[in-house]
Parts: structure tokens; C-alpha cells; sequence
């Protein structure tokens, strides 16, 4: 069984220029259309059994509509969501018990595109609400492609709210893009080791060789094999941390255990 942690779709009428806009913005090139068809097919052809859909509410007001999106889609057709929060939201122990009686396993946070860094007061709040509830809590880390001069989550900020909420989000953080989009000797420096899961999401083919020593110095046993399909190809990316030499045994961890084990607590009959 192969699980891609960390996908994205938009809604068909939007998908197109949204893919359009995010292209531009960050100068980097889709592989995939950005819909929910287009991640299936790309399921279908890379052998991939589950794709973990990550949503990111830009707005208040796009979180409600979200969340009840993904209640009712998960888990159909290996299509497995997150929830989604914001911030600015007001009403956040509402809409975690939505997120968990809902069966989603966790939320997406997204500081760049939210507007706010990861160390805010307003983070914190979310992310122990979450973790008391068994939520699990991906974000966003290091640099983004289209916000390349201002990093609103960085290996300190992280180390920051480790310390701040001691062993209440233990094992319930996911950081995506190995703790650090472009920032691998810092992650090495700073958050191997460390309580945290994280996933390969884009940074297997930037940085092969940091990747390969982060993923080792970090353990297998805490990281998530991932994509961020529409921005990179899933075949590629099996193909890529395949070839690291990795154990079987590491490699099953990687692609199937560790997300099996977050996964548990989300209502899908067929995982």
C-alpha cells in the first residue's frame, strides 16, 4: 500500500486558473490539472492506494464550506481530507469538534497563506485545541515559493512552540517538506530528533542528498512519503525515494505504516 500524505485539489470551475495563478506567482510548473479527476488518474497510473487532500481556508469564510466538503468525501475512492482552519477565526473549539466528530483525522495549516507565523498567539490556540481533541496538525514549513522573502514558519518558530506547549502536541505535529522547504541543513541542525513527524512533500528532487540525510537522521519511523501533487509527480516521487537504498522495512514505514498509524483515528472502513 502506497499513501501520498500531501495532495491538493481545487473545485473543476476554478481549477484551471487557480493552477494558473499559483504557477505564475511561484514560477514553478503542475504536473497534474489540480482536480480531484486528475489526482485519481494520477493514482491510478503511479499505483498510489490513498491520497491525503490537504485544504487551505485563505478566508474565515471559506472554512464551514470546506470542512462539511470533506466530512463528505472522505474516505470514498482512496481519497482520504484533512479539515480546514483559519486563524482569524473566532469560533475554534467549534470548529475542531466539527473536524473531529466529523472523522477527519487532523487539520491543515498554511502560515504564508494565512497571514500569520507559527509561532502567533492565534497558532497556538489552534494547534493545542487540535492536539487535546487527537487531531493531528499539518503545516506548511520553511520557505514558500511565492513568499520566498518572508518565512512565517521557521525551524525556531517550530523549536518555539515545541517548548511552549511542552508534550501537549508531541507526535501530533506533521511538518511538511521535511521541516523545512529549502532550509535542509537547518531542519538538520535544529529539528531531527524532535517529536514531530515529518513529510517529503516536494523537496525529494530539489535536495536529494539533504532529504536522504534528514529522513535518516530522523528516523523512518517519522516520516511521511508525500508529494503536493499537482506540484509534483507521484510516480516520480516513489520512484525517487525508492532509489535512496532504503530497507524494505524503511521504505513500508515511509510509505504505508507511519501514515496508517495517524490515520487510525479518521472513520474509513476501507483503510
Amino acid at each position: 500500500m502506497i499513501i501520498d500524505f500531501h495532495t491538493h485539489t481545487f473545485p473543476d470551475k476554478i481549477a484551471a486558473r487557480t493552477i494558473e495563478l499559483l504557477a505564475e506567482k511561484g514560477n514553478v510548473k503542475p504536473f497534474r490539472e489540480g482536480t480531484l479527476s486528475s489526482l485519481k488518474e494520477s493514482m491510478k497510473r503511479s499505483g498510489v492506494d490513498y491520497s491525503v487532500i490537504l485544504p487551505v481556508a485563505t478566508a474565515v469564510r471559506q472554512v464551514e464550506s470546506i470542512n462539511r466538503l470533506a466530512a463528505e468525501l472522505n474516505g470514498k475512492d482512496g481519497i482520504i481530507y484533512a479539515g480546514a482552519i483559519h486563524p482569524e477565526c473566532e469560533n475554534i473549539d467549534e470548529i475542531l469538534d466539527f473536524i473531529k466528530n466529523a472523522g477527519l483525522f487532523g487539520i491543515k495549516l498554511h502560515p504564508d497563506y494565512q497571514g500569520v507565523y507559527f509561532n502567533d498567539e492565534r497558532v497556538l490556540k489552534i494547534l493545542e485545541g487540535a492536539a487535546k481533541r487527537g487531531l493531528y496538525i499539518v503545516t506548511h514549513a520553511g520557505i514558500d515559493v511565492a513568499y520566498p522573502d518572508d518565512v512565517h514558519c521557521t525551524p525556531d518558530m517550530v523549536l518555539e512552540v515545541l517548548d511552549k506547549l511542552g508534550g501537549v502536541i508531541d507526535d501530533k505535529l506533521i511538518l511538511a517538506h521535511l521541516g523545512g522547504c529549502d532550509m535542509g541543513e537547518e531542519v538538520l541542525k535544529k529539528l531531527v530528533g524532535k517529536p514531530v513527524y515529518m513529510d517529503t512533500a516536494v523537496v525529494l528532487d530539489r535536495y536529494p542528498e539533504t532529504a536522504e540525510k534528514i529522513i535518516r537522521a530522523h528516523g523512518t519511523d517519522k516520516i511521511l512519503f508525500a508529494t503536493d501533487s499537482p506540484w509534483a509527480d507521484q510516480k516520480n516521487f516513489i520512484d525517487l525515494l525508492c532509489g535512496f537504498g532504503f530497507s524494505e522495512e524503511d521504505l513500508r514505514l515511509m510509505y504505508c505504516e507511519n501514515g496508517k498509524k495517524i490515520l487510525k483515528s479518521a472513520k474509513i472502513n476501507t483503510l
